[in-house]
């Protein structure tokens, strides 16, 4: 998403693994549509580039990475601290270099917002999904739907978390947010309201969808794929469904 609203294209390709998350982990498979394959190494599974940025790792091997093809080494693979980059440090490159989502003068408000969204809605949806016990799912489901009405209060009065302007906050609630109608709301038993249920909320993510650029990076056919048929100890039998179409009534 900032790589489009910064206009990094010509600078930062992508390239795209598999929706399935295989024993070996993420591959470069290209038997799905919008799978890329690795063009920039040819390698068969991402961990090949890891373990050779790092020999030896032995860590979890995890999306996105961002890779200096240049030196032919990982820089960062997380998403948090990519997102800044992009924001920053690639403005010689960028075509609109003008566009700042963690601004001095919002960066408080930012940092306040994604402390509490992140273990609440981003990461609290997994912690609902992958709970072992019937205490910490429900712990987790009331924090995940407490903060997302403090999120729609947030959004009655104002078009973005900070205010009138885009910012880090919304590009880190987004992806979230454009999943879970599809795949949380099912897949990980978050399911006492929908999104679409939320008037605020779903005006939110529509505006955000209709952005330049936007669309082109949400591909939901690898987002139900990806949830379902990856989980099996959550969907044994890896039946991936065609709905719902989130998107449609985001097209306005």
């Amino acid at each position: 998403m900032v790589r489009a609203l910064k206009g990094l294209a010509s600078a930062i390709s992508v390239d795209v693994v598999h929706p399935y998350l295989t024993d070996k982990g993420w591959s470069f498979e290209t038997d799905f549509n919008g799978a890329t394959g690795d063009r920039v190494g040819s390698c068969e599974y991402l961990q090949q580039i890891y373990r050779a940025a790092v020999p030896g790792y032995a860590g979890v091997i995890t999306v996105p990475v961002l890779f200096d093809k240049k030196l032919q080494t990982i820089v960062n693979n997380e998403s948090a601290e990519i997102i800044r980059m992009l924001n920053t440090e690639f403005n010689a490159f960028a075509e609109h270099p003008e566009i700042d989502l963690y601004p001095e003068a919002l960066r408080l408000q930012i940092d306040e917002l994604n402390s509490w969204i992140y273990p609440s809605i981003n990461n609290g949806v997994y912690r609902s999904g992958f709970a072992k016990s019937q205490a910490a799912h429900e712990q987790a489901v009331n924090e995940l739907f407490d903060a997302l009405e403090r999120v729609e209060q947030i959004l009655q009065s104002q078009p973005m978390l900070c205010g009138e302007v885009l910012t880090e906050a919304d590009i880190r609630l987004f992806p979230t947010l454009i999943r879970f109608d599809a795949v949380y709301h099912t897949h990980f038993k978050c399911n006492r309201k929908l999104i679409a249920q939320y008037p605020a909320l779903h005006r939110y993510m529509a505006k955000i969808y209709q952005l330049p650029g936007i669309a082109e990076t949400i591909d939901m056919d690898h987002i139900r794929f990806h949830y379902y048929y990856s989980h099996r100890h959550i969907n044994p039998t890896g039946i991936v469904p065609r709905g719902p179409d989130v998107l449609a009534a985001l097209r306005g």
